[in-house]
């Protein structure tokens, strides 16, 4: 399958860095959880179940239990790039979780990361 290299990299070995940011800055790996959470449906033990599976990217948000609909309220730029203008999908629901992970790490109220959830 075609793609960015970004789409086989297992979300196991990102999480780490999510998680290194977030309590960086304070916060903590539940509240992490909560956000990444709100994004994709899965509760802990399906994130500890994609982390031990080791699944890549594209399946990580392929078995997403629930899309969160509101994702599409996620605006702003990450890696020098608007998320809103992201044309491939599942590049797109990549850089959402990047963004949700920055702003969390930022101080961002969670009513605001979670777009009035």
């Amino acid at each position: 399958m075609a793609g960015h290299r970004i789409f086989g990299v297992s979300f196991a070995s990102i999480y780490p860095h999510y998680v290194t940011k977030a309590e960086g800055k304070g916060h903590t790996k539940d509240e992490l959880d909560e956000v990444i959470g709100w994004l994709t449906g899965y509760d802990a033990v399906g994130l500890e179940k994609a982390i031990a599976t080791e699944v890549d990217l594209r399946t990580f948000f392929a078995e997403a239990p629930a899309m969160n609909p509101n994702a599409t309220l996620i605006k702003g730029v990450i890696c020098g790039i608007r998320v809103e203008e992201i044309e491939d999908p599942l590049m797109q629901q990549i850089r959402w979780m990047d963004k949700l992970v920055d702003e969390l790490a930022r101080g961002k109220k969670m009513s605001s990361i979670l777009r009035g959830a």
